[in-house]
């Protein structure tokens, strides 16, 4: 592997150097926003394509603003930094990018709006081929933990302490022996998955939690939207969903920037339709698969070539 590098206090950082004080504000409070964006080896040209990286890092900028931090640099600049990181990692295969901005102040206090403070961003690349496994159904349950509330640490921004409730949910979820959760909001609707969007399929419509269900306002969900509707043919619909849903649901999947698209067969030991994968569900992932690796020319405003 060739040398890697991350992006740190405004240059480009030998990887084993990037590091942080453990007086970081960002460290000790969570005062951090993040984006999860991948990039895609395209065989057909020999490049690496991001996908949807203008989407991602407008983003970036709002959760920022309700954090109250303050980016350093702008979404075009980090859009320019992110190319140039991955030409310098030298990447050749499907790579997550995780862009940060955080609050790099030294001090102890969790107060974000004290004069003179300092806020960063930081940028790195890691190798990523699946977040879950998408060849075959998930099992998936249903969550104890409930979804952070808008109005207590806000979903539709990617806050970094926000996703100790993920890491909750998802690890209580392992060791009873799913793949995944669901977790619901606390009027008891469903909101989404541990860290990912969810669809359901019901006589031949696409359903999704509303974006007022405490969910982030997924990009692969955008995505997901636009293919259904303009290459399917199929309704749409957001609303509340009610957990029973999920029980008499034809089809499920969850959507997500790692996840992609996961078919999944099973809610709480109780088959998804007939309990394989549903052609939709196939559909779709085939339709995103060719989108991410730009084979779709209608929809080719999406990749980024590197």
């Amino acid at each position: 592997m060739s040398d890697q590098y991350a992006y740190l206090r405004g240059e480009f950082v030998p990887l084993e150097n990037a590091s942080i004080s453990i007086r970081t504000h960002a460290f000790l409070y969570g005062t951090a926003v993040f984006e999860g964006i991948k990039a895609y080896w395209l065989p057909e040209s020999g490049q690496m394509g991001v996908f949807r990286m203008a989407d991602h890092y407008k983003r970036l900028q709002q959760s920022s603003h309700i954090l109250r931090l303050r980016s350093p640099i702008d979404a075009d600049k980090m859009a320019e930094l992110t190319i140039e990181l991955i030409k310098r990692n030298q990447c050749q295969a499907n790579t997550y990018i995780r862009p940060i901005v955080y609050k790099a102040d030294l001090r102890i206090g969790p107060i974000l709006t004290i004069a003179n403070t300092q806020d960063d961003f930081c940028l790195f690349t890691v190798p990523m081929d699946g977040y879950l496994d998408t060849s075959k159904g998930l099992h998936v349950g249903v969550s104890s933990w409930r979804r952070l509330d808008d109005n207590a640490i806000p979903a539709r921004a990617k806050v970094n302490g926000a996703y100790v409730n993920t890491a909750l949910a998802k690890t209580d979820g392992h060791l009873a022996g799913f793949d995944d959760v669901v977790v619901l909001t606390n009027e008891g609707h469903v909101a989404e998955g541990s860290a990912m969007n969810l669809f359901l399929v019901r006589d031949n419509c696409l359903i999704t939690s509303a974006i007022t269900e405490n969910i982030l306002e997924g990009i692969t969900r955008s995505t997901l939207i636009d293919l259904a509707q303009k290459e399917l043919g199929l309704s749409v619909v957001t609303r509340p969903i009610d957990r029973t849903e999920l029980y008499v649901a034809d089809e499920a999947f969850f959507a997500g920037t790692a996840t992609e698209v996961a078919p999944i067969t099973k809610f709480d030991h109780r088959p998804v339709g007939d309990g394989n994968v549903g052609s939709i569900s196939k559909q779709l992932q085939d339709l995103y698969s060719k989108a991410v690796h730009g084979l779709l020319p209608k929809y080719d405003r999406w990749v980024t070539r590197v």
